[in-house]
């Protein structure tokens, strides 16, 4: 589960544990004062994991402390139970239900096509349906997932601010100039936006800074998402060939492979999609930060948003401006931070948050080798 890059476009699910917390009330119509159910499905796992499930789920029991609702959650013990554990939140008559997770993405559409009258929320997950507003597992995406499904709500992040500002660290703790990123997958729009931005923010630290690229795979998701051995032996020979100093990874359970070469190689690392030094420890005498995504706030706006009659279905998009995005706090103190940086990086975040700063290419989520 450690730092899945989840969208619509994912493309595998792991099996393990199980989990249950604790609730009551309903409404068919959440508003603000209304006695307000939230269900949370995670992905396989367990809910503290400091990743997705947790904090997807902090999100929605934020939200339900303030409005003075209540919340539970399910963690499916296989890929097999995630719609029998979304059906189990709509026949206790839960309001809003959040699924966390690509994995859950196909499941969800169809419990939001089948029952018009709940709200759901797919954490990572831009809803592609066909004509009928049914799931389109040939992304042609036809159907306006907005007026077919006004309900759902697909909550997706805005990967290329986020990789831009781990492009800044990477570029400036790198001695030798040379740094190396290695996504997932080409085809993944989600992993492209994370190197396209990080491409962008080393250069604008430094502009001679040489970015060098590699994927995973080209077409087999389990090495490009769930084969930590393959991500090791990958990032081990990427390292070694390319010279590079300072990696950052976009690849899931494949990435934290990735972090365990650069660990062995005695190069820094950059983590992905949530606080990394947190969630795969053994990594952490090389983690400098983390491009994150913020699930919990976003998850907690995204439910406010519907008690306040203010939430409308289709994609909702998280960034810097709405504090969807950022960078992980450098928690070890034994790699030094140039001065400098922190300017550089509150500068960024502030032409984010203004619309004046670009962080994408023209073709952004398309992958070209520059």
């Amino acid at each position: 589960m450690t730092g899945n890059v989840r969208t619509v476009f994912g493309l595998l699910a792991t099996a393990a544990l199980v989990a249950a917390c604790s609730s009551s009330g309903a409404s068919t119509a959440p508003s603000a004062g209304s006695t307000l159910k939230i269900g949370v499905v995670t992905d396989v796992g367990k809910v503290d994991d400091k990743n997705f499930n947790q904090y997807s789920y902090e999100g929605a029991q934020k939200a339900a402390a303030d409005l003075g609702a209540t919340v539970q959650y399910v963690v499916p013990k296989d890929a097999s139970d995630y719609a029998k554990d979304i059906q189990g939140f709509v026949d206790q008559k839960f309001n809003i239900i959040v699924t966390v997770g690509f994995a859950l993405g196909t499941d969800t559409i169809k419990a939001a096509k089948a029952n018009p009258d709940v709200w759901f929320l797919a954490v990572d997950v831009a809803p592609c349906v066909d004509e009928a507003g049914a799931p389109d597992g040939t992304f042609a995406c036809k159907g306006d997932a907005s007026k077919l499904l006004p309900k759902l709500i697909g909550i997706t992040f805005q990967e290329d601010q986020a990789g831009y500002l781990a492009g800044i660290v990477s570029a400036a703790v790198s001695k030798t100039g040379k740094i190396g990123q290695i996504g997932a997958i080409n085809n993944n729009p989600a992993v492209v936006r994370y190197l396209q931005g990080f491409q962008l923010g080393a250069k604008s630290y430094n502009p001679n800074v040489t970015v060098e690229t590699a994927f995973f795979s080209t077409g087999d998701p389990n090495k490009a998402y769930a084969d930590p051995v393959w991500g090791k032996t990958f990032s081990t020979q990427f390292i070694d060939q390319k010279g590079v100093d300072v990696l950052f990874q976009v690849a899931g359970g494949t990435g934290n492979g990735a972090l365990d070469a650069a660990c062995e190689k005695n190069i820094l690392a950059i983590g992905v999609d949530v606080d990394q030094y947190n969630s795969y420890t053994t990594a952490d005498k090389c983690i400098v930060t983390s491009a994150e995504k913020h699930l919990s706030s976003a998850v907690n706006q995204t439910i406010k948003a519907i008690s306040g009659s203010t939430a409308k279905g289709g994609v909702s998009t998280f960034n810097a401006k709405n504090d969807g995005v950022g960078y992980s706090p450098f928690h070890n103190t034994s790699i030094p931070i140039p001065a400098g940086v922190q300017a550089k990086l509150d500068a960024a975040v502030a032409g984010m948050k203004d619309g004046s700063l670009k962080t994408c290419p023209d073709k952004c989520g398309t992958w070209t080798q520059p």
